[in-house]
């Protein structure tokens, strides 16, 4: 089935769609298609352009290793960083600002080339208004970067989530596939658009057929419209078909240019 974002409710100016992985190593089968002398990273960012840096969830980097990875890629390339599990799974977001402090310096250096902060969510872990106003409001007083949220409690697609999110200049994610009863039906901030695909039937796995991607580019280019920033991350890294399905996708998005 085609992949269909839902509409946002005020149009905006025409923003640029990034396309990238969550992640860069490059395999065999798509080494030609990024060509030239380099690391993973240089290479990659000669074709693609962005990456959304999916490793900081596990494990801090030095400032060192930020520094060196922008300078490997070219001055119009954009990263995204998911902020640590330690603040959103391991303390669920409670008493988290030492920690987004941490992480904060740390990813800063990336500089210019710092597009915006992902910020995913346990499925165990429900909205609770309090808590999440207290969170989203030490963030934004630190970073004032675009930030998407993944959550995967159906209780954080209310309308009340989806105002407090709009509050704080907070997009939603939208994923696919979507967790059970978490579809978006209430737009928080719409100068974001920041599009998940974990890869469907089997999640991190399955590669998207041509037709949905596709459908995809054209739902891009749409969105793109009335947004000022679109980004569409593969997430389907684990047989390496995040990469091709990427590469499909610019290639239809320059077709639909000409």
């Amino acid at each position: 089935m085609p992949y269909r974002l839902p509409h946002l409710h005020k149009p905006g100016p025409q923003g640029a769609i990034r396309i990238g992985c969550a992640g860069w190593s490059l395999t065999s089968a798509v080494s030609a298609s990024f060509p030239g002398e380099g690391s993973h990273i240089e290479r990659y960012g000669r074709v693609l352009t962005c990456v959304e840096i999916n490793s900081s969830f596990y494990k801090p980097h030095r400032e060192q290793t930020y520094e060196k990875w922008a300078q490997s890629v070219p001055e119009s390339f954009r990263f995204s960083v998911k902020l640590p599990k330690a603040i959103t799974h391991d303390a669920r977001l409670v008493d988290t600002e030492t920690l987004i402090d941490e992480f904060l310096l740390a990813a800063s250096q990336l500089g210019d080339k710092l597009g915006c902060w992902l910020t995913q969510l346990p499925p165990s872990l429900p909205f609770e208004h309090d808590l999440a106003d207290t969170f989203f409001k030490a963030l934004r007083e630190r970073t004032n970067l675009p930030v998407a949220c993944e959550a995967r409690h159906p209780t954080w697609f209310t309308a009340d989530a989806a105002a407090l999110l709009k509050a704080h200049h907070i997009a939603y994610v939208d994923a696919d596939p979507i967790p059970d009863d978490c579809e978006v039906k209430h737009r928080a901030d719409a100068s974001l658009v920041y599009v998940r695909l974990h890869g469907s039937p089997e999640l991190y796995k399955s590669s998207y057929d041509y037709t949905y991607l596709d459908h995809l580019a054209h739902t891009l280019q749409a969105r793109a419209k009335k947004s000022a920033e679109v980004w569409c991350i593969f997430d389907n890294t684990a047989q390496g078909n995040a990469q091709p399905n990427a590469l499909h996708l610019m290639d239809r998005l320059r077709l639909h240019h000409r």
